[in-house]
């Protein structure tokens, strides 16, 4: 599914923030459950044309890869541009732009020869250069980007002919070839431009399978086919991407066919799209999405600085609840940054678990107890009184902040829900560090690097650190971990991580749910796979009998 929420295969390399709560379709993993309710044994050819129309929860704030750090951005930007490398159907790093690379020397030496095939959609030949001026680009200072430090401990980047160049790092990186399934940006259009204020960010010319033809703000944006893409033209004509910030109304438009696929409710899902005529009409989906949830805590709050006060609320959350409640059990607990199963994953952390009594123990040794007997813990005259910010449209996160207030009010502490439109509440809030606790989502990466999110460098306005926690014994593994190939070794580092952050919780980790994408029965082609459903998407096709394009909604 193309919608706005978390993937790892948009951008294999990077983390982003999810403006939604599951992953629509890089996300299955080997081994986890995959569900399909195709019933339809309609037989048609793949055949070009047709309209998809898809709804994205926010708008995206800027289609430069390395400039935005939200998941909208992302998903319209994996449609626009190519990377050297690219994961499968298998989840297994392959050649995109690249006909073929080398890793040498431990890691420390990569070679690539790019196609000699590909174009910008203005017709200049996609070249090394245009690689080498994006490496440039992520490591200059001026750059505003969250990934830098991937890039940061190259030795040398060479160029070793038109179509051909070698990375040279001064030690081992266990990501680094990781960091190529990263968007290549054209020299020939940006060299002479300042990337914060480029008009490109919002028209971009790129190499990939579709190209922008139109963007309305706060209303859509239309996507059409690439005639010269060098893997050949997509099947579907047009993809539209509406703008709609509330699940409920997308559900809505769906169901009076005005969308063509939306990620479903757990309610939607189990109760309001069942009976013949939504088995004939549609296809659903279920899989373990690639992300999680979280209650991120500002550590530089007067509230949140105490890790006994962050125990404490992780002591009185009920998880069970959300999962019963809010995902109706599709999903399950969280308990760190990885998902159960995993080899990185720590099984030897003891859940917190439900104990608002541990909690109210916490609380008072950290200094906060009920003075005035109003109901409200107080420490020196100041109530425990905070907001929990999210953003607009999201439902889930709404339910489960309104279980989290409720759960807090019972042990003394005021809790204040806010909801923000997504492009305000990334930057005025999230990037300012404005907010006193925050639930959002993180994709989960196939590698275990967490460094662009868990460092203390990353505690810097703009930085994916935005809880601005800070771990001098965090910040060695962490860098270790990264330049670490056994993978025994790093079991033994990132079991150690999560040990950490399970002690300190900057994050109350909430929740990993249950990816739930429905399509109109028109669009053909779907197969689930452990990279889950939008790695064939180019494939897809409608039957020319379907092909009626859907009113563009003004």
């Amino acid at each position: 599914m193309i919608q706005s929420v978390v993937c790892f295969v948009l951008s294999g390399c990077l983390l982003f923030l999810s403006s939604c709560g599951q992953a629509p379709g890089q996300d299955a993993e080997k081994g986890t459950s995959l569900e399909s309710s195709v019933t339809s044994t309609e037989k048609s050819e793949p055949a070009y044309g047709g309209r998809l129309t898809e709804p994205i929860l926010a708008e995206p704030i800027n289609l430069i890869s390395a400039l935005s750090s939200d998941s909208a951005s992302h998903s319209v930007a994996s449609k626009l541009f190519v990377s050297p490398l690219k994961y499968n159907k298998d989840i297994e790093l392959v050649g995109e732009a690249a006909k073929s690379f080398e890793v040498l020397d431990d890691g420390k030496l990569l070679k690539f020869t790019l196609r000699d095939d590909i174009k910008w959609t203005d017709g200049v030949p996609l070249t090394a250069e245009d690689v080498e001026f994006t490496y440039k680009l992520m490591i200059d200072p001026n750059t505003p980007t969250a990934y830098a430090a991937d890039y940061l401990n190259i030795k040398e980047f060479k160029l070793t002919g038109k179509y051909s160049f070698e990375v040279t790092y001064d030690k081992v990186f266990a990501r680094s070839l990781i960091t190529w399934a990263h968007h290549i940006l054209p020299k020939h259009l940006l060299e002479n431009e300042k990337l914060t204020e480029t008009r490109y960010a919002r028209a971009p010319i790129g190499a990939g399978p579709y190209k922008l033809k139109e963007w309305i703000p706060g209303q859509r944006l239309i996507l059409e086919a690439n005639e010269d893409y060098f893997e050949g033209r997509p099947n579907i004509d047009e993809i539209v991407y509406r703008i709609i910030p509330d699940l409920s109304t997308q559900f809505l438009e769906l169901k009076t066919g005005k969308l063509d696929s939306m990620m479903l409710t757990p309610q939607q899902y189990l109760f309001q799209t069942v009976g013949k005529s939504w088995e004939k009409d549609f296809q659903k989906f279920k899989y373990l999405s690639f992300s999680y949830a979280y209650l991120g805590f500002n550590t530089e709050s007067k509230f949140f600085k105490d890790v006994l006060v962050r125990r404490a609320i992780s002591y009185a959350i009920n998880k069970e609840e959300i999962v019963k409640g809010v995902l109706l059990g599709l999903g399950y607990p969280a308990i760190g940054p990885y998902k159960p199963g995993t080899w990185v994953f720590n099984d030897k952390l003891v859940p917190y678990g439900y104990h608002p009594e541990k909690a109210v123990e916490l609380l008072k040794e950290a200094g906060w107890s009920d003075t005035d007997g109003d109901g409200i813990l107080d420490r020196e005259g100041i109530p425990f009184a905070f907001t929990i910010l999210t953003n607009q449209g999201n439902t889930l996160r709404i339910k489960a902040a309104t279980i989290i207030q409720n759960r807090l009010k019972d042990v003394g502490i005021d809790v204040q829900i806010r909801t923000v439109e997504w492009a305000a509440f990334i930057k005025e809030f999230i990037n300012k560090g404005q907010f006193d606790a925050t639930i959002l989502g993180w994709n989960i990466l196939q590698d275990p690097d967490i460094y662009d999110v868990w460092h203390s460098s990353k505690a810097v306005p703009g930085g994916l650190n935005f809880v601005k926690f800070r771990n001098a014994e965090l910040d060695e593994l962490l860098e270790k971990g990264r330049t670490t190939l056994a993978q025994a070794e790093r079991k033994v580092i990132y079991d150690r991580i999560q040990e950490i952050m399970h002690e300190e919780q900057p994050y109350c980790f909430l929740y990993v749910q249950m990816s739930l994408p429905i399509y109109q029965s028109r669009i053909k082609g779907l197969k689930i796979a452990p990279a889950g459903l939008d790695y064939n998407s180019n494939s897809w096709w409608i039957p020319t009998s379907s092909q009626k394009k859907l009113r563009i909604q003004q």
